[in-house]
C-alpha cells in the first residue's frame, strides 16, 4: 500500500469516526423542574428505558426556572434533529398561553408532539379540623362564608387553580383562591388550619388522609385513582366535571416526521413496560404510553376546556 494509499484509508476511517461520534450524541430531554420532583422522577425512568430501547445516550437536563419556560424556550430553539426532547406538564403547553399577557412560545406551533407519558389526578382534600366529610358537605359549609370559602393551592396560575375556579362554578358557590409557595406549605396549612380545604395532585393530598390530618373529598379523573378506590370522582359527587393533568415529550417544530417515529415508539414502549408503571403508580400518576397523534387530540380537548375557566378567571401574568 503506497502512503498515498494509506492517508487516504486513515482519512476514511477517521470520517467515519467523526461520523460514529456525531450519531451517538446524547438525546436530551429537557425538564423545567429541579431534580427530586415528580416530574424528574419521570424524566429520569423515561430517559433509563429509551437508552436502551435505542441503544443510545439518553441525559435528563434539568433546566428549573420561570415555572419551567426557561425549559420551554431552550426545546423551542433547539435544533430540529431528533436530539433534543422536551418532558413539561399540561399547565406549560395549554394553561400558560391563556395566563401569561407574554409567551414567547406557542404550544401548537413551536413544538411537535412525541408521546403522552403519565396522567395524574387532582384532588379536593380538607384539613382534619373541617366537619365535612362529602362534598356535598363542604358545598353547604362553603356557603355560609368565612373561612370555608377559601381554598388552597400550591401556586397561583396552577392547574389546581383553576380546577378549584371550576368546581366553584359547578357547584354555584363563591371560593377565594388562596395560593402558596409549594406543596409542603399548603399541606402544613391544611394541618394549622390556615385554610379549610385544597386542591392538590391526588398523590400529594393522600400524604396527609394517611396520617390521619385530611381528607380527600374527591377526585378529578373520569374514573377513581387506582392508588385512592374509596375516593368517588367529582362526577359521582354530583359535580360534572373532571380533569386530570399529564406529562408528555416534544421534539422542536421541524423535526422531520421520520426522525420523531424512533423517539415516540421509545417512548410509548416504556411507559408500557411493567416495572415502571410499579414505579409510578405510587406517585399518583397513571403511565398512559399515547403517541404523537393520540397527543395531538388531548392538548386540543385540554386547550378548549381549560381556556373559557382561566380566561373567565381574569388572573393574569403580565
Amino acid at each position: 500500500m503506497t502512503g498515498l494509499t494509506r492517508r487516504a484509508a486513515l482519512g476514511g476511517v477517521l470520517l467515519f469516526a467523526a461520523k460514529a461520534r456525531a450519531d451517538e450524541r446524547p438525546l436530551r430531554i429537557v425538564l423545567g423542574y429541579p431534580a427530586g420532583a415528580s416530574s424528574d422522577t419521570v424524566a429520569r425512568l423515561i430517559a433509563d428505558k429509551m437508552r436502551v430501547s435505542l441503544d443510545r445516550p439518553v441525559v435528563v437536563e434539568n433546566k428549573p426556572g420561570a415555572s419551567g419556560i426557561i425549559a420551554n424556550m431552550a426545546v423551542k430553539n433547539a435544533a430540529p434533529d431528533g436530539n433534543t426532547l422536551l418532558l413539561t406538564p399540561l399547565a406549560n403547553m395549554v394553561a400558560f398561553p391563556h395566563s401569561y399577557a407574554k409567551l414567547d412560545y406557542d404550544p401548537f406551533k413551536d413544538y411537535v408532539p412525541v408521546a403522552h407519558i403519565a396522567a395524574f389526578q387532582l384532588a379536593f382534600g380538607v384539613g382534619a379540623q373541617v366537619p365535612a366529610k362529602t362534598l356535598a358537605e363542604y358545598v353547604a359549609l362553603a356557603k355560609t362564608g368565612g373561612i370555608y370559602a377559601n381554598f388552597a393551592s400550591a401556586a397561583v396560575g396552577s392547574l389546581p387553580h383553576f380546577f378549584g375556579l371550576m368546581f366553584a362554578k359547578a357547584a354555584g358557590i363563591e371560593l377565594t383562591h388562596v395560593p402558596y409557595k409549594g406543596t409542603a406549605q399548603v399541606l402544613q396549612a391544611l394541618v394549622a388550619g390556615e385554610v379549610p380545604a385544597a386542591v392538590l395532585p391526588i398523590a400529594d393530598l393522600g400524604t396527609l388522609a394517611k396520617a390521619g390530618k385530611g381528607r380527600i373529598l374527591a377526585s378529578s379523573g373520569a374514573r377513581r385513582s387506582p392508588q385512592y378506590p374509596d375516593v368517588p370522582t367529582f362526577k359521582e359527587s354530583g359535580y360534572a366535571i373532571e380533569g386530570a393533568a399529564w406529562y408528555a415529550l416534544f421534539a422542536p417544530a421541524g423535526t422531520p416526521a421520520e426522525t420523531v417515529e424512533p423517539l415516540a415508539r421509545a417512548a410509548i414502549d416504556a411507559a408500557h413496560q411493567p416495572d415502571l408503571r410499579q414505579r409510578l403508580e405510587p406517585l399518583g400518576l397513571e403511565p398512559t404510553g399515547l403517541g404523537p397523534a393520540e397527543l395531538a387530540t388531548i392538548m386540543k380537548a385540554d386547550d378548549e376546556k381549560w381556556g373559557p375557566i382561566i380566561r373567565s378567571s381574569g388572573f393574569r401574568v403580565e
